[in-house]
């Protein structure tokens, strides 16, 4: 990600957001990296859905072992479910990254192609596989894409930041947080408003 754009995008809200410019001023710059390999990101982000990090880890590190960091699609297709299990794998998320992988392969979905695709067109493409749901989607564009201005409004830890940051009395829900963005101003960086609120859980 261009260094300028990032400084652009931080200046912004510093301007717009009293909450967001006390963030700034304790956390400095942030970084958003786009990746390459969206296949293995799909893969993690499906396999660490709603278990905890630990976990995740360490099923994502067998998983990407036995292929030797380079899953393919026919790879996981053809790989016996016993052999998905015994890594670690539910019968729900095998079922799921197969689901995946058979779609990418008919070219439902073209990776190859996904980045050229506006939010929405990628957020409609990946919600049609069994085990992807917005909130992954939103991960996807974020953090391997490295899309801008993405809200991911059903996120925890982003309604924790929230409630903690705004003096909230209870946790927002999600029609919460995008009032809250559209009210601060954070458009057209919403993605960069939402890496400076995970910054302030880190010691929490």
């Amino acid at each position: 990600m261009n260094k300028a754009i990032l400084e652009i995008a931080t200046n912004y809200l510093f301007t717009n957001d009293n909450v967001m410019s006390r963030i700034i001023k304790k956390f400095g710059k942030c970084n958003l990296r786009p990746r390459r390999q969206y296949f293995n990101a799909l893969l993690k982000a499906i396999v660490g859905h709603q278990i905890s990090t630990a976990a995740a880890n360490a099923i994502n590190c067998r998983l990407m072992n036995k292929f030797n960091n380079k899953p393919e699609p026919k790879d996981i297709l053809f790989t016996q479910e016993d052999e998905l299990k015994a890594l670690g794998l539910s019968k729900a998320k095998i079922r799921y990254i197969k689901d995946l992988s058979q779609k990418i392969l008919d070219g439902e979905i073209n990776l190859k192609r996904l980045s050229l695709k506006d939010d929405n067109e990628i957020i409609n493409e990946l919600t049609k596989v069994n085990g992807i749901g917005i909130w992954t989607a939103h991960m996807f564009l974020i953090f391997t894409l490295g899309r801008l201005n993405v809200l991911p409004y059903s996120d925890l830890g982003i309604k924790k930041a929230i409630m903690l940051n705004y003096k909230l009395k209870k946790l927002p829900n999600s029609q919460d947080v995008i009032r809250l963005a559209e009210k601060k101003n954070w458009h057209p960086y919403n993605s960069v408003a939402a890496l400076y609120l995970w910054k302030t859980l880190e010691n929490n």
